[in-house]
């Protein structure tokens, strides 16, 4: 292990596909030992995970870090949002959690929204219009496809939230995950009664929501993890609220996240309630808002397109006039949660790394299109956009995002952004500071800079024009399945 200059922190991220581990110099952001393990998520219809792969997966990625992981002073969890885990009595899953792309809830997301009041209501009380990915939307098809699941349901967790617990012993939350479970009230800060009377769901099946910079609690015995006993646990975040603070985010500086799903989100100082449903009104892990849009469809659907044309992801070709809706899981942004993917404008001439140059076009468009909505009126539109993610790196997606934006284009360096935002998390326990101005401390957002180069309105426009034509076909798929 490398000499620390020091206390060491362990930041988590336990996202989708695997979870991934950090220790971390609290003093320089170095890293000095990392660790990563898989876990698996059902096909179909549904998307499902057994909530202890990610613990098993957890002390797989901790045992590859050594000894450094022992000597750690402090550990956070970031984690997928969104998740269902329902608990019994022994702290036992009562079934597989219900991920944030799982659509099945759809009808339920829907029948919510007019329930309660409609949009406008929904995003003055709680800053979000519920769509499917929103953990309200799952409980309720729980309740009503599994009610025997539901009486057997003791405590009801996130993803994040499951493993502080079984760190600490004690259930708890942060208003960063937890703004986006649909029965948070982002005005009052609290559990929104009416909302969890509506569904059927005892608030004290709930996790405490631990404030900012509070400690979580403390490592217990009884496991087989390599921390000692009294190391302080923070309380953690979801995945895009950790990536801000492993940025260091301020207000108005705009991220574009390109994973499983793709996200672009800013820091506000101002609490978000977008009627529209197009933003949610998210909190972030210091105290501030996280007006985000996410999409379903991002990476693995231009990965799939490649795959079927059988060519390597970087092999786009530039012109044409084809466009590509790339909905291969439904999408969230535009709000079609059944709709598929849709191919229009082919031609003779057509090449298959046009139809390539297509598929990243229509991924990228739908999260530009939501960027100005998420961003503050007064915010700078000179600023870089920040482009992290899976994606981030490859030369086809920094070039679609820089042409389709119109806007300089920064790279961070720093990669695990997630985890290391729950390391500058875990290290602001120790020290006191603000976890994004340890991240700022660490440089973790320093990387290339793009320049900024003329917006190709000519392919947005085409792209839009193509959505609205085909939003009858689309929502008619939505209605048949």
């Amino acid at each position: 292990m490398s000499a620390a200059e020091g206390p060491l922190v362990v930041g988590v991220d336990t996202s989708t596909q695997s979870t991934k581990a950090l220790v971390v110099d609290a003093a320089t952001g170095q890293v000095v030992a990392s660790g990563q393990a898989p876990h698996t998520v059902t096909a179909g219809a549904g998307r499902e995970s057994d909530p202890r792969q990610w613990w098993d997966a957890l002390c797989v990625a901790l045992r590859q870090c050594g000894d450094a992981a022992h000597e750690a002073a402090a550990v956070s969890i970031g984690g997928q949002q969104h998740g269902l885990v329902t608990l019994d009595g022994h702290g036992e899953p009562v079934r597989p959690a219900l991920l944030w792309n799982d659509v099945r809830s759809a009808p339920q997301a829907r029948r919510l929204v007019a329930e309660l009041g409609g949009p406008k209501a929904w995003a003055e009380r709680t800053g979000s219009v519920p769509g499917v990915s929103f953990t309200i939307t799952k409980w309720a098809w729980l309740a009503e496809h599994e009610p025997e699941a539901v009486r057997a349901t003791k405590a009801v967790r996130l993803p994040h939230d499951y493993l502080t617990e079984r760190l600490t012993g004690q259930g708890t939350t942060d208003r960063g995950d937890v703004s986006g479970t649909g029965w948070w009230a982002s005005g009052t800060e609290a559990y929104d009664e009416d909302t969890l009377a509506h569904v059927g769901l005892d608030p004290a099946l709930l996790p405490r929501v631990v404030r900012p910079g509070e400690v979580a609690g403390t490592v217990r015995h009884g496991h087989d993890l390599p921390f000692s006993k009294g190391t302080l646990v923070a309380p953690g975040t979801g995945d895009n609220a950790a990536a801000a603070l492993g940025l260091g985010l301020r207000p108005g500086t705009p991220v574009l996240s390109l994973g499983t799903s793709g996200t672009v989100y800013a820091v506000s100082r101002h609490r978000p309630a977008d009627p529209t449903g197009t933003v949610a009104g998210f909190a972030d892990a210091r105290g501030d808002w996280l007006p985000l849009a996410c999409t379903l469809n991002c990476t693995l659907a231009v990965d799939r397109v490649a795959a079927l044309l059988g060519r390597d992801r970087e092999a786009v070709e530039p012109g044409g006039s084809v466009t590509l809706l790339p909905y291969l899981d439904g999408e969230r942004t535009p709000d079609l949660p059944h709709a598929s993917g849709l191919l229009h404008g082919l031609r003779h001439d057509t090449t298959a790394g046009q139809l390539l140059q297509a598929a990243y076009d229509g991924a990228v468009h739908a999260l530009l299109e939501a960027l100005d909505l998420v961003l503050d009126a007064d915010a700078d539109r000179g600023v870089p956009l920040l482009l992290i993610g899976g994606g981030a790196r490859g030369t086809a997606w920094q070039q679609t995002v820089r042409r389709l934006s119109g806007r300089p284009v920064q790279v961070p360096e720093a990669r695990e952004l997630v985890a290391l935002g729950a390391a500058a998390q875990a290290a602001g326990l120790l020290t006191g500071e603000d976890p994004a101005a340890v991240a700022r401390r660490w440089n973790t957002a320093a990387g290339p800079v793009l320049d900024a180069v003329e917006q190709d309105r000519t392919t947005l426009d085409r792209i839009t024009g193509v959505l609205s034509d085909a939003a009858p076909l689309l929502e008619r798929g939505t209605q048949t399945q």
